[in-house]
């Protein structure tokens, strides 16, 4: 006869392992001296700024594969957003607020395709 198999747990003890390191305190970070360079995050201002325009740019492109709109080959953004807004597409007014405010920079206004030959 054959004794009956419980589970392992039945055979052994659970131990749970204490952390590596246990709990860290955190310590708050001293506001920035005058004249000293801000950091936010591990970065400094200027990162910060080019991680919005990468966040614009990413926004735009967005706009660029969103088929609801038309299509946006041959045209620059602003243009196409236009023609959405004329034919009641209702294009998002973030968009165009972010085209008019950096008319001037060709990264902005030209949409995905513009850099692939047709």
């Amino acid at each position: 006869m054959t004794a009956k198999r419980g589970l392992i747990t039945d055979s052994f003890k659970v131990v749970k392992k204490e952390r590596r390191g246990g709990k860290r305190k955190k310590s708050p970070t001293p506001p920035p001296q005058e004249g000293e360079d801000v950091y936010l995050g591990g970065r400094a201002a200027e990162d910060v700024t080019e991680t919005v325009r990468d966040e614009e740019l990413q926004k735009l492109r967005q706009f660029d594969l969103d088929w609801r709109f038309g299509p946006c080959t041959g045209i620059s953004r602003l243009q196409r957003w236009d023609r959405a807004k004329l034919h009641g597409l209702n294009p998002p007014e973030e968009i165009r607020d972010l085209l008019l405010q950096t008319q001037d920079e060709p990264e902005y206004d030209l949409n995905l395709w513009s850099e692939y030959p047709f």
